[in-house]
Order: structure tokens, then sequence, then C-alpha cells
């Protein structure tokens, strides 16, 4: 078998020179947002409009109120979804990051179709923990229309992405499965008969609570935003346990993911995981060539001053790829 190709650059475009961490060309979230436009669509935000240091409109980001009604607002106005909520407590996510994701996997599809991005509903995606916020399919249903599979082992937030799923009629084009078994991600999630073009995963990033709640008030300190006559949420994104953490973290779970893949290999074109932690990525590299994956890709992606990535693999050979590519996207409109 040859040697894993890997590469630490995306294939979108390069970095400018000044080195400033940039979003995707193509996520809508680029640049300062429309407030008054936003305010319009979703009045209910304007209750948490603040100016910041700078006299510009903003959100106040310590408020998990906050964040929750602007991510409604954001996917109202940027991908037409009219009904959104989460129970409390559970993750909240950035919006423009995950976008990243989904943007970054396409292009990663369409290296292998002579530059084309496959789109339509007959390309499958498993989204593995998908929260009950169920973003990825939100976006990239809109994106690509591409149709996705969400799994998750919390069963109520599976009943809130499910609830946002039927109340904005998108069933035909996102499923919702239970994974039974707490300790397995693909063992008795996949059935026979099923073929992912992508799987994507947002992994537990903490090894403990305790290490959840530091990493929060640390990142308090580091925004100035520590303030002893202010009482803070200990997580403003909210999370349940299993979305914060897990037994060895971050580490321990992308490990865990790469061993199960090896199982069904052949039923999935490629696998992908975000790594937040730049020291993850070479272990988890060399437990792919280990298993036998015969390429892995990097995918770089940055965020204001947050740097992150996502790592890609297949172990299918470059012909099983031309030939999954001919049976599973021939059937995608013109």
């Amino acid at each position: 078998m040859p040697a894993p190709k890997s590469t630490n650059a995306a294939s979108r475009a390069a970095k400018p020179a000044n080195d400033k961490a940039i979003l995707h060309p193509r996520n809508r979230h680029t640049g300062r947002y429309d407030f008054p436009a936003l305010l319009a669509g979703s009045p209910e935000l304007s209750e948490f409009v603040i100016l910041n240091p700078y006299g510009k409109q903003s959100i106040d980001f310590a408020n998990p109120n906050a964040v929750r009604v602007f991510n409604r607002a954001l996917l109202k106005r940027f991908y037409g979804i009219a009904h959104w909520d989460i129970p409390p407590g559970y993750l909240c996510p950035p919006i423009p990051g995950r976008a990243d994701y989904l943007h970054g996997l396409a292009d990663l599809l369409a290296d292998g179709n002579a530059g084309k991005i496959p789109r339509g509903s007959a390309i499958h995606v498993l989204d593995v923990g998908t929260g009950a916020n169920c973003i990825y399919p939100l976006i990239g249903l809109h994106e690509y229309g591409w149709c996705f599979t969400g799994s998750d082992i919390d069963t109520i937030a599976l009943a809130s992405a499910r609830t946002i799923v039927t109340a904005n009629k998108l069933d035909k084009n996102i499923a919702l499965r239970q994974q039974p078994d707490p300790r397995h991600i693909f063992e008795g999630l996949l059935q026979a008969g099923d073929r992912f073009d992508v799987t994507l995963c947002n992994p537990p990033f903490h090894a403990s609570q305790a290490e959840a709640n530091s990493g929060s008030q640390r990142k308090w300190r580091n925004l100035g935003k520590l303030d002893p006559k202010r009482k803070l949420p200990a997580l403003n994104f909210g999370g349940q346990a299993a979305e914060l953490w897990c037994e060895g973290g971050e580490a321990a779970f992308v490990a865990r993911l790469a061993d199960e893949s090896r199982d069904v290999a052949q039923q999935v074109y490629w696998f992908s995981t975000l790594v937040s932690k730049a020291s993850n990525v070479a272990p988890l590299q060399a437990k792919l060539k280990k298993l036998g994956a015969s390429a892995i890709r990097v995918i770089e992606m940055a965020q204001g001053q947050k740097r992150s990535r996502f790592v890609a693999w297949t172990f299918l050979s470059e012909e099983q790829q031309s030939e999954w590519r001919t049976t599973h996207w021939n059937r995608q409109p013109g």
C-alpha cells in the first residue's frame, strides 16, 4: 500500500502575508455583522445588544441567553431556519467556525472530483454527536443540499434536534439516530447498508468537568472579562458532560474514533474530526498510518485569534475512491 498522503495546507486560499486568521472564502460570516438587519429579522436580539470598547454593536458573549438568541438570529438570516432553540445548559456553538468545517469538507470532496463540489441529496453525511443544536446538518443542508444523519448518545439532545428538524420541515434530508452504547462511536450505530461520503465530529475537548470549568475561567481572564463584581457563567456556550469532556479528553476520543473507523472502512469515503489541540494531531496521524489509512489530510482553520483544524482520512484506494464517486455521485444534478 502506498504511503498515506498528508498535508497541512487547506485547498482553500493560502494564508495572507500578515498571517491574520480568516474564515473560509465561502463563509457567510466574514466581516462585521449587519446588526440592523439581524434585529429586523429577530427583534428579541435587541435585549442583548451592547457596544464593545470600540463603540460598535455586539452582544454580551458572557451571557448564555445572549449567545443562544444570537445563534437563532444568525440561523434565521443566513440559513433560512425559522425555528431553533435548545434546552437550558446544552452546547450553543459559535456558528462561523462550524460553517468553516463544512466548507472545508466540501473542498475535500471537490479535490477528488475535478475541483467540483458534489452537491445535492446523493451526498450523505454522518454527524457524530450532533447535539441538541443540530448545527452541522442545518448549515450543510442549506449550503450544499447534502443529506445528514445526526447521531448522539443523549436522548434529550436528540429530542431537541428532532424538534428543530420537524419544525423546519427538514425530515426528508436530516435523520437522527441514537448511539445505544456510549462506549462506542460507529459500532452499533452504522447499519450494514449504510454508505456515508463523509463523517464529521466535534469531539469532547476536556478530560474532566473540573478541567472544563478551569478552561472557561482561563478564557475569561485572557479576554479581560473576569470581573470579581460580576457573576459569570461557568460556560457561556453551555454544554453537557458528554459534549465537553470524556475520560482521556480529546486525544483519547479521536484515538477511539480512528480505531472504530477501521472497522467500517468500506462504508465511508472520508472520515473526519475536529482537533482543537495541535499537539493531538501527530499522534492521530501516526495511529491512522498504523491502521492503514490510504490518505490523510490536515486542514487548518481560523476564526479571529482562534486557530483549529480538522483531520480527514480514508482507507479507500484511489481506484476504490474513483468507483465510489461513479457509483454514489453520478446522480448529482448538472
